[in-house]
């Protein structure tokens, strides 16, 4: 009897230490649809969640035209499309993630709505499996003390668009143990990616860097000093950025830029970090850049347009 104890533990730090054969992922918008892209192709097998199969149709729609788009372009064949594709299935609810051995958070950037995501979800989990968050700024240890598994979460940042840019960011929170850190990155490596190790501060490395100059450049706008062209151009042409801070600002999504901002703002404390009244005022109006047809360009006709 007293070797029991001892004997299970044994087992659990063994299928503990097993390489992530399969994945799920929570969201099936532009990061999560990217995710499930990228991880399919690495090879591993992919459940994909969201609130409708509607959802996952769209974003199975998608993910077939950037694979396509890849197989244009010479950088993967069909084979490799079809099996990709192959890899990736609906999961209708979280039960269906009862078999992965990491499951990968990546639902909008709003804590509340994560944190319910990780309660409901660790039930229907395997003790050793890891919890994962895409999170682009919220604390990695305080999404943790939400779960029933705060030695087994890890912070994975995918860059957008995923299958295309190299780096994710890897984040560990106050309890992750090293071996799930050491088989996250790992997993990460395997994808083909490039791993930034970043500590546990408010937006990490990239968005601690990138946001403020996008909203740097919100108030330069807001201000007058020069309008919405005036501004990318800048930038594009005198510090050779592929594309402007507004323009980038459209495609991450206002509102993600605004949720990235204040977390910084609110997590920092420092009044250099303050929200542009412009961008709080662009998202309460439900300018959120391309998702939504309208930010500071305007994308309903055929060319973008500014809207300042």
């Amino acid at each position: 009897m007293g070797d029991e104890k001892p004997a299970a533990e044994t087992k659990e730090r063994a299928q503990s230490d097993r390489p992530i054969q399969r994945v799920g992922v929570i969201g099936a918008g532009q990061m999560g649809n990217g995710i499930a892209h990228a991880v399919a192709l690495g090879g591993f097998d992919v459940a994909l969640n969201d609130l409708s199969k509607e959802k996952y149709d769209a974003a199975m729609e998608t993910i077939e035209k950037n694979l396509e788009r890849q197989v244009n372009s010479g950088k993967i064949s069909q084979e490799e499309m079809d099996k990709a594709q192959g890899r990736i299935t609906f999961a209708e609810s979280y039960s269906d993630f009862a078999d992965a051995d990491l499951v990968i958070e990546a639902a909008t950037e709003e804590e509340t709505v994560k944190r319910k995501i990780f309660v409901a979800l660790c039930p229907y989990l395997k003790p050793e499996a890891i919890v994962g968050t895409n999170t682009s700024s919220i604390s990695i240890t305080r999404l943790a003390a939400a779960t029933d598994r705060p030695e087994r979460f890890i912070g994975l940042h995918f860059m957008n668009p995923v299958p295309v840019m190299e780096l994710v960011e890897v984040i560990r929170g106050i309890a992750t143990e090293d071996v799930t850190f050491g088989r996250a990155k790992e997993f990460v490596s395997t994808l083909g990616k490039t791993i930034a190790v970043s500590e546990d501060f408010p937006a990490f490395m990239v968005n601690r860097i990138l946001l403020p100059m996008i909203n740097e450049a919100v108030y330069t706008l807001y201000e007058g000093v020069g309008s919405v062209d005036a501004i990318d151009t800048a930038m594009r042409l005198g510090a050779h950025h592929p594309m402007g801070p507004l323009q980038l600002a459209d495609f991450i999504g206002l509102d993600t830029c605004l949720s990235i901002m204040q977390v910084l703002y609110e997590g920092l404390a420092d009044s250099k970090y303050r929200p542009c009244p412009l961008l709080v005022k662009y998202v309460e109006a439900g300018w959120l850049g391309r998702k939504s047809n309208r930010g500071f360009y305007d994308y309903r006709g055929e060319t973008p347009m500014p809207t300042r």
